[in-house]
């Protein structure tokens, strides 16, 4: 029903539970971890991942036997806690979390082996990736150890608000369109893929659909110039819903640490006489290591009036102005929008 550690644990299916919770299973803790709650009979954690990707390789079978168009979602349990690798630890090079990644692979060889058996490879489009950075569950010493950070250069992990918490793998594998190996420097955001796909099938949005979704088609294609923005900017928040928008290559945070829970950690690291605010060139400094906050404040006002336009129409593409209730950051808008915004 969620991520694999929240309860309750049973399989569902056209709406329906597979099998009614009848006891209650402990919590696990370290990397296995898993929350306490009620569980299924035959339930078990680590044959999830596998399972799921045994019946989303039979749907894509049974529909191309059919020769209907499908679009299969498929949130892949892994490799989220709890970490559990069964026959692929030890084979990684790394710790139990690389051995995770190395089945995620393998997930992956597999719906991609059933595509071709089906004979519907060259015919169908395939998106690849992530909803964040990586978790420190990941143990990012141990994985040190073995030469490797899974946040690469960047600052920050899951939950926070550097780049290291946002910036994921994207592929797109469409055969008949998509040139193979062809790379794109634009920045773009999962909100887009509802646009991309309308734009491929012919379909209208609804102006409340879809407010902040950008048609990449263009990008996908390679018909776009990189020098050419597909977005106007992009806004993202932390776990403590602190808020940051990018664009170009100016990037303004709108909280004085990580926002989550890297340091400087809200509510538990000293931030007395950090600026308020953060604003980086990420062409310059990719890793986020000097705030330029108090040096461009031109910069700082014209990407505060555009967060501020983006809230109070409630959405950042043109269309009909959306209802806004005002989240909690506006009274810090209003303080940055006064005339001195570097103190």
């Amino acid at each position: 029903s969620a991520s694999l550690d929240m309860p309750p644990y049973a399989y569902i299916e056209n709406d329906c539970v597979c099998g009614i919770p009848d006891r209650i299973c402990e919590e696990k803790t370290g990397k296995r971890f898993y929350r306490r709650g009620p569980i299924a009979p035959g339930f078990r954690h680590e044959r999830v991942t596998p399972e799921l990707t045994d019946k989303a390789c039979d749907y894509i079978r049974e529909n191309a036997a059919g020769k209907v168009p499908f679009f299969l979602y498929f949130p892949l349990p892994s490799p989220h806690t709890p970490i559990m690798p069964e026959e692929f630890e030890g084979k990684s090079g790394t710790n139990p979390y690389g051995d995770f990644c190395l089945m995620v692979d393998d997930c992956v060889g597999k719906i991609m082996k059933a595509l071709k058996e089906s004979g519907i490879e060259e015919d169908t489009i395939v998106v690849f990736t992530s909803d964040n950075g990586c978790s420190p569950m990941a143990d990012f010493k141990e994985l040190a150890e073995f030469g490797h950070n899974p946040s690469y250069v960047f600052r920050g992990h899951k939950a926070d608000i550097f780049e290291g918490g946002h910036r994921i793998p994207l592929i797109v594998r469409w055969p008949k369109k998509i040139k193979p190996g062809s790379r794109t420097c634009q920045t773009v955001c999962l909100s887009d893929l509802l646009a991309t796909v309308a734009d491929i099938t012919g379909q209208k949005l609804p102006d409340n659909a879809g407010e902040d979704s950008v048609s990449n088609l263009s990008v996908w294609l390679g018909q776009r110039r990189e020098d050419d923005p597909i977005r106007e900017a992009t806004v993202h928040h932390s776990i403590n819903g602190s808020f940051s928008i990018r664009q170009g290559r100016w990037k303004l945070e709108f909280c004085p640490d990580s926002g989550g829970w890297s340091y400087p950690i809200p509510d538990k690291d000293d931030i007395s006489g950090m600026p308020l605010i953060q604003l980086y060139d990420l062409e310059a400094d990719v890793r986020e290591a000097t705030n330029v906050q108090d040096k461009h404040p031109e910069i700082v006002r014209k990407l505060t009036g555009l967060m501020t336009k983006y809230l109070k129409e409630g959405r950042s593409t043109p269309g009909a102005r959306q209802r806004n209730t005002g989240p909690s950051f506006w009274p810090q808008l209003n303080w940055m929008l006064a005339d001195d915004v570097s103190e």
